[in-house]
């Protein structure tokens, strides 16, 4: 429950109760005290859900796939004779073949002009992106631009509107323990709440296993199951505070991952505005301070294990076994908190860094890079 409506709640049950007995409160009152125990009586996830649930959109894909006719092999090796003769091939190669996917996955509208925020997978490849509202509107869709590092796409609906659209909350104030509510249609069934709560904060995707992505996660145990996929992870007012983007299978199963809203706010707009994403690098590869002892607590900081050579870092004076230990001023926990320090400061800009040499500390100057800009320094 809100503390808007606790107070209410609680100032007119006060009070009546304050009243003098075979007194009767006068009829403003009465309603007040009607008023706060019917809001009292509804769940604050469902009030939650009718804030931001019609906003929440199903996302239709369809994408059309090639495969080679044997086993995927280049038309000129199927006309080889020995190989004819050991797969068992025809004399006549197969044309390769095409069929059609389709997959669905959900989105949140975030902008009165029809913008709709999902997960790059959800729309990857796809020919066509069919959209669906819950009063039961069906509109086409344009990716306007997908980000895979990421897993954040944009689409445009064709229709000019008007669109319900998902108040933004703010990520950078969630802490463990607040009330986690995921909105999606898991497996094909519309409509799907599941609450829990904020588990952790800023979990790296490294951490998981997973490579080739550049995400700091919502952790929550909110149910988030396939379909859920670029559904609206909601806070306990209704406000979207993440984008739904996996949930973890095998060990550990039951555990769901969202993007960060505000960081999702970021890529957003540039995705819209360029079709595209810029993700600052200074051309660097970090592992953890190892502990000075088996047992011991890591120290804070990142040590830089690679250079890529010509790249900011290296022109910056960066040198292989530097602790990097603040960035902008601010100290630096971990490698991922450097990374997302450099990513929240952009590109074309000077950074200040701090680093430990041989134990003695170094200041330096960086200027980080867009990734696609690094391949040209090497």
């Amino acid at each position: 429950m809100s503390r808007s409506v606790t107070a209410s709640l609680v100032w007119a049950t006060a009070a009546v109760a304050s009243l003098p007995l075979g007194l009767t409160a006068p009829p403003s009152v009465q309603a007040a005290a009607a008023s706060a125990r019917a809001l009292s009586a509804q769940s604050f996830v469902s009030a939650a859900v009718q804030r931001s649930g019609p906003a929440v959109v199903t996302l239709d894909t369809q994408r059309t796939v090639t495969s080679g006719a044997v086993g995927g092999l280049p038309g000129g090796l199927r006309l080889d004779p020995f190989l004819q003769r050991f797969f068992g091939l025809q004399q006549v190669p197969t044309a390769p073949r095409s069929r059609v996917e389709r997959g669905q996955g959900r989105g949140v509208i975030c902008d009165a002009s029809g913008l709709v925020r999902t997960n790059a997978h959800v729309v990857e490849k796809a020919d066509q992106v069919m959209v669906g509202l819950p009063d039961g509107r069906r509109v086409a869709g344009r990716v306007l631009g997908q980000d895979t590092l990421t897993d954040l796409a944009v689409v445009r609906l064709a229709d000019s509107g008007p669109w319900p659209t998902a108040p933004l909350g703010d990520s950078d104030r969630l802490q463990v323990g607040d009330w986690a509510i995921a909105v999606g249609n898991p497996f094909g069934l519309e409509n799907t709440v599941t609450l829990g709560i904020v588990s952790n904060l800023n979990r790296n995707v490294s951490q998981l296993g997973i490579s080739g992505k550049r995400l700091d996660l919502i952790q929550t145990d909110a149910a988030i199951n396939p379909g859920n996929s670029g559904g609206p992870l909601l806070n306990a007012d209704g406000e979207v505070v993440g984008i739904n983007t996996l949930v973890r299978s095998g060990p550990g199963a039951g555990l769901g991952f969202a993007i960060p809203i505000n960081r999702a706010r970021a890529i957003a707009r540039q995705l819209a505005e360029q079709g595209r994403a810029s993700h600052p690098m200074v051309g660097i590869g970090l592992s953890s301070v190892p502990s000075p002892r088996p047992g011991a607590p890591a120290p804070s900081g990142a040590v830089v294990r690679s250079l890529v050579p010509g790249g900011p870092a290296a022109r910056a004076g960066v040198q292989i076994d530097d602790v990097i230990v603040a960035i902008g001023g601010a100290d630096v926990p971990s490698p991922a908190a450097v990374v997302s320090a450099i990513d929240r400061h952009g590109v074309g800009r000077p950074l200040s860094l701090r680093v430990l040499r041989a134990g003695q500390p170094v200041s330096l100057s960086i200027t980080p890079v867009d990734m696609s800009a690094l391949p040209a320094t090497r």
